[in-house]
């Protein structure tokens, strides 16, 4: 079957069929065609693939990995993925392609409100599977470690710089959402990890100009995009027969889910985390750097007895 690209003329071609075929509204033509666009918009921002032919169940499942990151609710993902299903049954009526990629994928899945939370005995058991010998080994063990060890957003680990590693003192400077700024404590174990790769495995990579301060490289030199990381652990997930839908946000969500379990400071989690409202962080403010550093190696079981 010849190539086809997901592109603005084949959307625009989508819309006239749900107007003249189906006499959709305008409001749901657009809404339709909005959630396409914006599948669009992550795959050209991810630099994958638009041939129709390529795109996966792994692509739209790295894709919604992207939204729940976003923070996009469960009420918009679901309309999103209604808008996908209608696309892709859009063209294989018109015989643009035979394959579904959206036809597992469930609302309920893809909508619940709560992410799978994988145990400290799976994480230990997928870190201890990362084959070291190979060129990615220590760069992906570092990638999981400072992402359970720290709850770091996909997008926070992906653009974090050495110069936000602050060695000495045992903290992350990460840059969230809306550009603020948060300290974020890392054990001394996943701290280790992180400069085994910084001094060296990442040293055998050169990078490109524009990433010569980035932590995490691919073996082009440039940074990993969101969905190498999902692909990254979904593999690992599947490596170590672990049954359960998850996406790099599962880390993030387990490392607070622990901390809490064990008794941990629900504000100093939350600050860890930049969840925080300005009215949230105003309440909170005083809570000190030593208390974010005592409250992960006290209730983190990744440095308990350290």
């Amino acid at each position: 079957m010849p190539s086809e690209s997901l592109n603005k003329n084949l959307i625009k071609h989508f819309a006239d069929y749900l107007r003249l075929e189906l006499s959709l509204s305008d409001n749901s033509v657009e809404a339709y065609c909005h959630d396409v666009n914006l599948f669009l918009q992550y795959l050209e921002a991810e630099k994958a693939s638009t041939d129709i032919h390529t795109i996966t169940q792994d692509t739209i499942e790295s894709f919604f990995a992207y939204l729940f990151d976003l923070n996009i609710g469960a009420t918009s993902q679901s309309r999103i993925l209604s808008g996908l299903k209608s696309f892709w049954r859009y063209l294989i009526q018109e015989g643009i392609t035979e394959k579904d990629p959206t036809l597992l994928i469930s609302s309920p899945a893809m909508g619940r409100h709560l992410p799978e939370v994988l145990s400290f005995e799976e994480i230990q058991k997928m870190i201890d599977s990362i084959d070291l010998s190979q060129p990615t080994g220590h760069r992906n063990k570092a990638m999981i470690e400072v992402m359970y060890g720290c709850g770091l957003r996909v997008s926070e680990l992906i653009n974090l710089h050495i110069s936000d590693v602050y060695k000495e003192d045992g903290f992350l400077r990460i840059l969230g959402k809306g550009s603020k700024e948060r300290l974020v404590p890392i054990g001394e174990s996943s701290l280790k990890i992180l400069y085994q790769y910084i001094e060296g495995a990442r040293l055998h990579i050169t990078p490109k100009p524009k990433y010569t301060d980035t932590v995490f490289l691919n073996s082009r030199g440039t940074g990993l995009t969101r969905q190498m990381v999902f692909l990254i652990v979904k593999e690992l997930a599947e490596k170590n027969d672990i049954n359960k839908v998850i996406s790099p946000h599962t880390f993030r969500h387990s490392f607070a889910t622990h901390l809490l379990e064990g008794g941990a400071n629900l504000l100093a989690v939350q600050q860890m985390l930049g969840h925080a409202s300005v009215s949230t962080t105003e309440i909170y403010t005083h809570i000190s750097d030593e208390l974010l550093r005592d409250t992960l190696t006290t209730y983190h079981p990744r440095f308990k007895n350290k």
